[in-house]
């Protein structure tokens, strides 16, 4: 997995840096009974009116159906291919187990074609494989962790995140994520031992607007070119900056906390995020 710089033959292509997809099975075949039809809805509502601002276009995508879950336990796997997925940063495995199901997975970074992983308490914490933070190896890196047992992986999914097993204490794990929170989550809950793929992502460059319009995102106005109809920040005469930097609702941006104190998980956050 790499990036490639292009050379300046063109506008778009003189700060471009793509992704090489090297990782990437050859000839891989899209598994259809795991596809969903996706509806782009331009921003609007059901009765027409735009509620989100600077959406539309873009490629027409299918949706892949991914296994958070990894709840087919004590039954071998095959990876069958290394697949890119357009509706995430990471790239997605394709399994096939045992027993004939197929089922699509984050890929860990360094998972291949034929290689067998498998799930479930008992299995070894090996690549790929996922079992309950109280199995796990204390320093290994894990990620697409649960927050309840059972309800699928939510934390640590995008491309080349990690999080660190760090200790144990009863019935919580501590576990370092990649913001630097440190936070406590039940050794009931299942992990994915790995780092997830893909970790060239954030080198990459679109090299023209244009790359944006594929992706579904239209251009953004400045809030502070608007008139005060339009936005708080709008207005002034010349060049006013507006004041605060806020949203069009006037929730202030740049150092405004938004997280409620009394938000529930809380009391399982051992140390916040580092501040920038």
């Amino acid at each position: 997995m790499g990036i490639r710089k292009y050379k300046p033959v063109t506008p778009g292509t003189r700060f471009k840096a793509a992704n090489t997809f090297e990782e990437l099975t050859p000839g891989y075949k899209v598994e259809k009974s795991l596809l969903l039809s996706q509806k782009s809805s331009g921003g609007r509502n059901n009765s027409g009116k735009m509620t989100m601002r600077y959406l539309g276009g873009g490629h027409k995508k299918q949706y892949r159906i991914i296994d958070f879950k990894r709840n087919k336990h004590g039954i071998e796997a095959n990876v069958d291919s290394i697949q890119y997925d357009p509706n995430r940063t990471c790239r997605i495995a394709l399994l096939v187990y045992t027993d004939g199901e197929k089922r699509y997975i984050l890929a860990p970074k360094g998972l291949e074609a034929g290689m067998t992983i498998s799930s479930g308490s008992g299995v070894s914490p090996d690549l790929g494989n996922a079992l309950p933070l109280s199995e796990i190896p204390l320093g290994t890196t894990i990620h697409n962790i649960e927050l309840q047992p059972g309800r699928g992986g939510q934390l640590v999914r995008s491309a080349g995140s990690a999080a660190q097993l760090l200790n144990r204490d009863g019935k919580y794990a501590t576990v370092k994520l990649a913001s630097g929170e440190t936070r406590n989550i039940l050794v009931t809950c299942f992990a994915t031992v790995g780092q997830v793929s893909n970790q060239d992502h954030m080198n990459e460059r679109k090299g023209k607007a244009g790359a944006n319009r594929w992706l579904g995102r239209r251009p953004r106005t400045r809030p502070v070119a608007m008139n005060p109809v339009d936005h708080p920040m709008g207005g002034g005469e010349g060049r006013a900056s507006g004041g605060h930097p806020r949203s069009r609702k006037g929730l202030k941006a740049k150092g405004y906390k938004t997280r409620s104190p009394k938000k529930y998980s809380n009391s399982m956050i051992i140390e916040s995020r580092k501040k920038k």
